[in-house]
């Protein structure tokens, strides 16, 4: 039996019983609207070209198929980052002793879309970032919410938007996601990749993943792809 299979469909009837709640929280930041356009952000770019952004907040398979959906994004990979083990499999992450978290490599056209809006997406719809090592039914450092920057701007602009919506008061409770360093990023296994995609009736999508890609469309009509 897969560990995939286990994920999607057993623990499916663990959580029926908080789904509502559990749905609500982890697919539209804490139960808010979209948030507000972050203060400080990049300028778009002249021509087209290609940038990076790595995010975390709990399973990548909603992540990733919130932000495949985003104009302007090229690719979104389900990965590992955050860990002290090179190239790190699924079943050693899930024991959450190698520090790793289940996190998305976002590839986009800063022509397009800038990094503060995808971190706009990203706190608005995919994910209640308030939460310390949980998201829905899956709980564990592996699913910390986490903003890994690749350079000095990124990160400027990650600590700012935080500061922005935490002195707004935006959401209940103050954000923990964390904004730290990417010191490498391991793709997950194929069976991970575009799973929201190929396995839109399993449960754990239905419940989990399929709204916060809905939010996305109604939220940012102009974004969604």
């Amino acid at each position: 039996m897969s560990r995939v299979w286990v994920r999607g469909y057993m623990r499916a009837f663990a959580m029926i019983l908080t789904v509502l709640a559990a749905t609500l929280a982890c697919q539209a930041g804490n139960g808010a609207a979209a948030v507000p356009a972050p203060v400080v952000d990049q300028q778009k770019a002249a021509t087209a070209a290609k940038q990076t952004a790595t995010v975390a907040g709990g399973c990548f398979w909603g992540i990733q198929a919130v932000f495949q959906h985003v104009k302007g994004v090229l690719s979104a990979t389900s990965g590992y980052a955050g860990g002290t083990v090179k190239n790190p499999d699924y079943d050693m992450v899930s024991s959450g002793r190698t520090g790793h978290a289940e996190s998305v490599q976002i590839v986009y056209d800063p022509s397009q879309v800038t990094y503060g809006e995808l971190l706009r997406v990203f706190f608005s719809v995919a994910l209640d970032p308030t939460e310390v090592n949980r998201q829905g039914p899956d709980e564990g450092t592996q699913y910390r919410s986490v903003i890994f920057y690749g350079n000095d701007e990124q990160k400027k602009i990650a600590e700012a938007y935080i500061a922005q919506l935490d002195q707004a008061k935006v959401f209940r409770r103050k954000i923990a996601t964390q904004v730290t360093p990417l010191q490498a990023f391991y793709p997950a296994e194929g069976y991970h990749q575009n799973y929201a995609t190929l396995h839109p009736n399993a449960p754990y999508i239905v419940f989990n993943d399929a709204p916060k890609v809905a939010n996305l469309r109604k939220e940012f009509p102009d974004l969604y792809k």
